[in-house]
């Protein structure tokens, strides 16, 4: 068998081999210790004069010493730096995940982002010192609305599931004008888990809707649970198998007739932006990812963008604030008023954040569209999709895919755990074993309909080259698993910084503090 490098290697090899080196370093690849073990409470990276004694005015409240450790600069640097190395990340190579579009982000983007006018502002500058800005969030907000077929937007939601939030208050505040008290909202079993999770929280009964053998929703089972109670259907489209539900248009006039809305979770509009239009397939509210369709960056908690179509139904609703153009000038909608959008401006549910949305994101996305255009959107769908079953294709005669028999995927690749059944072998071991070869895994146990679950997208931005090692790899993976070498996959991943955890003991007991070992001797 050959390496990367075009050498032979034994099946099973190791090749860095199991060399110990008295720093813990291998290489470049360097051992770092957590911060509070190379820094010192009682020193700081730089000198300062003690502060002169002061009468304290905090009435007993004053703050204890909290023990944070103080490093030089250049001892800070490098252990961040030393930390980063050890995590994986888009710039590094595939970010296989399903349901999470990791796809690069174009630099042009990012320089955009950067420009004056647009990385310096502040929300609280006055509205005439920041007219650029605004006119980008509406020709931002004029383009989602364009791409949708939809005729209203809400710029400020945070990310989906805050987008998610803000669609559903909409629909509970048109039911309430309606003086409707609809108490349920159907969500199928192929829809994204923070769906279910946002109706509780708006305080509606979840009630699931079963998928059928195709993993589409089940028209039939839907439309006999539509009734007077039913607020809204929650459905994600494409669904979270990787699918399309070919039955759009009939859900929405079903769930229509019976007085209720259709939400749409648009995490997958990746897979149709510039060849399908939400708006068309009677979609009343949907959010729209700007990291998992127009590429900017993955938040890692923030800062993030959800922005939520909206059907002529629900925009009255809709939440503030809002840029409005008028003449030459643009100007920040903030206060309920009677004019504004239309005569109904005044029903606004209200507002759900501090200000007016993330500016960074909404730089980023707007690049990206301007850059792409009509046909180059188009083209990042159907790219998408090809990928994705070009992986499919690729690997279902080796591993097992669930729909694989009804017809072609999506965005995503799902296969389920069957081909390992006698090997001794699970989805979590081929997802060490993949760490070891360089990859991070691909989303793993998800969706929950389909047992030991690896879901796949490769998105538009992987080249065929990409794709090809991937594959190999896998099948690589899947040949040791058959060929019994059972005791490899359960101790992978051999060459990560950490080795293979006992992920139940370090979730029912976490060690969330650190302890100096003197005390912990104690």
């Amino acid at each position: 068998m050959l390496n990367r490098q075009g050498r032979e290697t034994a099946p099973g090899a190791i090749e860095t081999g199991e060399i110990e080196t008295f720093t813990g370093n291998r290489g470049l690849a360097l051992e770092e210790p957590l911060i509070f073990e190379i820094g010192d409470s009682e020193r700081t990276g730089v000198d300062l004069l003690a502060p002169p004694k002061v009468a304290s005015r905090l009435g007993g409240l004053e703050r204890e010493p909290i023990g944070l450790p103080g490093l030089s600069e250049p001892e800070a640097v490098r252990h961040y730096t030393r930390l980063s190395r050890q995590n994986f990340a888009i710039d590094m190579g595939l970010f296989p995940l399903g349901s999470c579009t990791m796809k690069h982000n174009p630099r042009l983007n990012e320089k955009m982002a950067r420009l004056p006018g647009f990385s310096d502002i502040h929300p609280l500058q006055p509205v005439d010192s920041v007219q650029g800005a605004l006119e980008l969030i509406d020709s931002l907000a004029h383009w989602l609305k364009t791409l949708t077929g939809m005729p209203e937007v809400a710029m400020s939601p945070k990310a989906g599931a805050h987008g998610e939030l803000c669609g559903m208050l909409a629909i509970r505040a048109a039911h309430e004008a309606r003086g409707e008290a609809r108490k349920v909202v159907l969500v199928p079993e192929s829809a994204h888990g923070t769906n279910p999770a946002t109706a509780a929280f708006c305080g509606y009964e979840v009630e699931n809707i079963p998928a059928t053998p195709a993993g589409r929703v089940d028209l039939a089972a839907l439309k006999a649970r539509l009734g007077a109670d039913v607020a809204a259907v929650m459905i994600t489209n494409p669904n979270t198998c990787g699918l399309f539900e070919p039955d759009m248009i009939a859900i929405s006039e079903a769930t229509h007739a019976a007085g209720a809305y259709v939400y749409c979770d648009g995490a997958n509009f990746n897979a149709i932006v510039g060849r399908v239009r939400p708006g068309d397939l009677g979609v009343d509210a949907m959010h729209i990812n700007l990291h998992k369709t127009f590429s900017t960056p993955h938040g890692g908690g923030g800062p993030g963008a959800g922005p939520v179509v909206f059907s002529a139904a629900l925009a009255p609703f809709a939440p503030l604030p809002f840029v409005r153009h008028t003449g030459t000038h643009f100007e920040l909608v903030e206060e309920e008023q009677a004019h504004g959008r239309g005569d109904a401006h005044a029903r606004s549910f209200g507002r759900m954040v501090a200000f007016h949305g993330q500016m960074g994101m909404f730089v980023r996305a707007l690049s990206y569209i301007m850059s792409h255009g009509a046909d180059g959107l188009r083209q990042v769908a159907e790219d998408a999709v090809l990928n994705a079953n070009y992986v499919l294709r690729s690997l279902d005669d080796v591993m097992t895919a669930p729909f694989g028999t009804s017809g072609p995927c999506m965005h995503e690749a799902l296969f389920d755990d069957h081909f390992l059944e006698g090997t001794g072998v699970t989805t979590i071991d081929i997802a060490k074993a993949l760490i070891d070869e360089g990859y991070h895994p691909m989303t793993m146990y998800f969706p929950l309909v389909v047992h030991g679950a690896m879901l796949i997208e490769p998105t538009e931005t992987e080249s065929k080259a990409t794709l090809d090692q991937f594959i190999a790899t896998l099948r690589h993976l899947v040949a040791r698993a058959k060929a019994g070498e059972v005791e490899h996959f359960k101790a992978a991943p051999h060459l990560a910084p950490r080795r293979r955890l006992d992920e139940t003991l370090a979730a029912r007991k976490p060690v969330l503090s650190w302890v100096p070992e003197s005390i912990a001797a104690e």
